[in-house]
C-alpha cells in the first residue's frame, strides 16, 4: 500500500464509513499499485457527476451486492477514481472534494489546482 498522505501532505482522513467506500473497503481512499482506477478521490457525489460517470459505463448508482456495493445517492462521500473525476470537471459535472480524505496519489492524474477549486 501507498502511505496514507492526503493531497496536502497530511495523514490521511477517512472518507466514509456508511457507505463503506475504499479500494481496501477500509473507509479511506488507499490505494496500491493493483489499482488501475485510482480510486484516491474523497467526493461527495451529486446528480450531475452520478450521470456523468454512469454515462461513461461507470454505474455508481445501481447496487451491486455481489462487489459488496450498496449503490450511491447524492451526498454519498465515495471514493471515484481519479480520472473520472477530472473527466467529469472537464464535462462540467464536478463534485466536490473533500482534501483531507483525498490520496496524494490522485495528484499522479489531477494537478492541485483543480482540486482546490472544487474543495469543499
Amino acid at each position: 500500500m501507498h502511505p496514507s498522505l492526503n493531497v496536502l501532505g497530511e495523514k490521511l482522513e477517512p472518507c466514509s464509513f456508511d457507505p463503506l467506500t475504499g479500494w481496501y473497503r477500509d473507509g479511506c481512499c488507499n490505494t496500491d499499485q493493483n489499482d488501475a482506477g485510482s480510486h484516491t478521490v474523497c467526493c461527495i457525489v451529486n446528480s450531475d457527476f452520478l450521470e456523468f460517470a454512469k454515462s461513461r459505463g461507470n454505474d455508481l448508482i445501481t447496487p451491486a451486492p455481489h462487489f459488496n456495493f450498496p449503490g450511491l445517492k447524492p451526498g454519498d462521500a465515495w471514493c471515484v477514481c481519479a480520472r473520472t473525476w477530472l473527466e467529469a470537471v472537464k464535462a462540467g459535472k464536478p463534485c466536490p472534494v473533500n482534501l483531507q480524505a483525498t490520496h496524494e496519489e490522485a495528484l499522479s492524474i489531477i494537478p492541485m489546482e483543480i482540486l482546490e477549486l472544487n474543495a469543499l
